[in-house]
This record gives structure tokens, C-alpha cells and sequence, in this order.
């Protein structure tokens, strides 16, 4: 697990659980949250047994924060995203956790997918920087600055 953390300035500490096995990936994820201006928190697993080990604090993640927003690649070892999405929101405790899949698919079987296991949003990732960039930047603006989130 990869633990980024910015000062929010003057919004509260918000968390962001980011589940992403490619390293490059989850580097430009960092990089366009750092160019936001809700500095979240980061917290990257890299595989979705550890995602959910996250969400449910057990082991080495006992001491972590609930998450805020899920970031979640579908392409994941040892459990996919789908999979991981699809016991989030089974899960009476953190189904409420808004979940957004950010993927390189953009099949319409995987994107239907998706939405029957109740993801909250489907991005398609960038292949540009700057793209990637409004991306997260419109991920930051509905979910993390516009939206009421539960504690």
C-alpha cells in the first residue's frame, strides 16, 4: 500500500482508496489529485484481495481510515474489480462508499456490468495526460467537492 497525504487546506481530511495495480497508472492518479484543489488523502492497494482487506481495516490495514470515494481498476490480480465492486456493494457497511470504476475498457457488456453490481460511475482511463487530468478533475469536482458524502 502506497499512503500519499496532502494538507486539505480548509476542507476536512478526505480519503480516497485507489485500487490500481499499474504503477503508472496510479502515479498519474496521484499527480492529477496533486493539481486539484481538494488534496485528498490517498491510500493505493494494488489488488483486490487488499482492497477489501482496506475497506474491512483487517491486518496490516486495521489502523486505516474508511475511504470517502473508491477509485477501481477492473483489471486486478488475485480478484477483480467486478468482484470487488460487487461485495462493496453487498455489503450493508460499505456499500454506501461511492465507487467509481476507472478502467482502460470500454466494452458495453463490462460497462452494463458495472452498473447491474452498482457501480456510482464508469470512466474510460485517458490515454492522454491532460485528459486524464480533467478526468480526475471531474471525479474531484462531483465526488469529493459538490457531493454530501456520509461520514
Amino acid at each position: 500500500m502506497l499512503e500519499r497525504a496532502v494538507e486539505s487546506g480548509s476542507h476536512s481530511q478526505i480519503y480516497v482508496l485507489v485500487v490500481e495495480d499499474s504503477p503508472g497508472d496510479a502515479k498519474l492518479i496521484e499527480m492529477a489529485f496533486d493539481r486539484g484543489r481538494t488534496r485528498p488523502r490517498l491510500y493505493i492497494v494494488e489488488d483486490g484481495v487488499e482492497a477489501l482487506d482496506f475497506l474491512h481495516r483487517e491486518g496490516k490495514y486495521a489502523n486505516c481510515p474508511r475511504p470517502h470515494l473508491v477509485l477501481l481498476d477492473l483489471n486486478l490480480p488475485r480478484k477483480s474489480g467486478l468482484e470487488v465492486l460487487s461485495e462493496i456493494k453487498r455489503d450493508p457497511h460499505l456499500k454506501v462508499i461511492p465507487t467509481v470504476v476507472l478502467t482502460t475498457s470500454d466494452d458495453e457488456l463490462e460497462i452494463l456490468r458495472c452498473y447491474q453490481h452498482h457501480a456510482n460511475c464508469y470512466l474510460v482511463k485517458p490515454t492522454s495526460f491532460q485528459k486524464f487530468c480533467h478526468a480526475i478533475a471531474c471525479i474531484e469536482a462531483l465526488w469529493l467537492d459538490a457531493a454530501k458524502l456520509p461520514n
